[in-house]
């Protein structure tokens, strides 16, 4: 007796390992949760497998051959244009003249004993001229004050002897640039000796209301408009530029961004926090690698990469058109933090963490041992009522 409960021990010990390992199949099988596919799944879309992505492991090269980020600058039309004498009259500009006259009983402009006669606020009409009375109109735009106070001198001393004039400037609509977008306050600001440069006119608007990492600044001048990162500007003086009357300067935010999937902290698009960003610095800004869950062995970098880059990176020259690229982290190798940091982003990347094969393996049991005992509990209830 003891031998046959012996084999039937063993026997139903046996059926109960198969129906275990059937039981583990079928829920494999049937496609259990999980955050996408696994690093095999995904290095089986390689070119190599009939797929139509190129599969790249990241080493110090590729990094270097990749590093590509958008070229920003000001062409030499901008930055060759010198500063505007800050006393340079415009149209729109309003102009305080004053004419002392070196007669006392009868004078040319004022009344009967009046020696000094003002005319305040003479605007420069839109072709650039103003009126005096006896002297008719004045070229005033594209002069400075001591250019036209010697103009007006020469068209009244044939008139009254030895005339003195004063001319003094103020910036009015002809002399200004508007300023919009992310700045402090948007508005339209007049040109005056101390806003003749690009960074002083922002100061007066009151900075930027985003984060200076990720702010833009936009000037279009006529048809040409040039662009830089703000943070450049102060770190640049040869950015400063000096500014012309009707410039536009737009202050935009970063609009680049990458999207996080997988074994990650975080599962969206991500904006860019600065103007590059490495492969780490993209996975600590979604909050680093899963610790139950990512394999660190496969992080992926998925990319449509341009053909030049294309060429360099996979030796191929025969290539044609963009090309679909994964590149392949492995934060486990001894340099593969360093690959990580050297690796740039670029915008529209999408970062894919993939799980550990373990975690599969944890969900298909905890499948199978939630079936068990729900199946258990049925039993016991089925026993109770019997």
């Amino acid at each position: 007796m003891q031998g046959i409960r012996a084999v039937s021990f063993r026997t139903s010990t046996a059926i109960k390992a198969v129906v275990l390992l059937t039981s583990v199949a079928l829920i494999a099988s049937c496609g259990l949760p999980r955050s996408g596919p696994n690093k095999r799944e995904v290095l089986s879309g390689s070119v190599d497998k009939k797929g139509d992505a190129h599969i790249v492991t990241v080493t110090s090269e590729v990094s270097r051959l990749t590093a590509v980020q958008p070229s920003f600058g000001f062409s030499d039309s901008f930055r060759k244009a010198g500063v505007v004498a800050s006393d340079m009259i415009s149209a729109g500009d309003s102009i305080n003249i004053t004419v002392y006259e070196n007669v006392k009983d009868d004078p040319l402009l004022g009344n009967t004993g009046q020696r000094v006669s003002g005319l305040s606020t003479v605007q420069v009409d839109g072709q650039g001229y103003i009126f005096i009375p006896y002297a008719g109109r004045i070229k005033a735009a594209g002069q400075t004050n001591e250019g036209l106070r010697q103009a007006i001198t020469r068209k009244l001393e044939g008139q009254t002897p030895d005339p003195q004039v004063s001319v003094a400037r103020t910036a009015g609509d002809g002399s200004t640039v508007s300023i919009s977008g992310q700045a402090g306050a948007n508005g339209v600001y007049p040109i005056d000796a101390s806003t003749r440069t690009l960074a002083t006119m922002l100061a007066r608007s009151g900075g930027v209301t985003i984060d200076p990492g990720t702010a833009i600044v936009r000037v279009t001048r006529g048809g040409h408009t040039g662009k830089i990162w703000l943070k450049d500007l102060y770190e640049n003086p040869g950015l400063d530029i000096a500014l012309r009357p009707g410039d536009k300067i737009m202050i935009e935010e970063d609009s680049r961004q990458f999207i996080a999937l997988g074994a990650t902290g975080m599962q969206s698009t991500v904006p860019f926090e600065s103007a590059t960003m490495s492969a780490l610095e993209a996975i600590a800004t979604v909050g680093g690698l899963s610790t139950m869950a990512a394999d660190p062995k496969g992080v992926f970098i998925l990319r449509d990469e341009s053909e030049e880059i294309a060429r360099n990176v996979l030796g191929r020259p025969d290539l044609v058109g963009d090309q679909r690229i994964i590149y392949v982290l492995n934060l486990t190798e001894p340099t593969g933090l360093f690959e990580a940091r050297d690796f740039q982003i670029r915008d529209g990347d999408t970062l894919y963490v993939t799980e550990a094969p373990f975690v599969q393996w944890q969900k298909t049991l905890g499948a199978i041992t939630g079936s068990t005992q729900a199946a258990s509990s049925l039993a016991n209830t089925a026993n109770g009522s019997n």
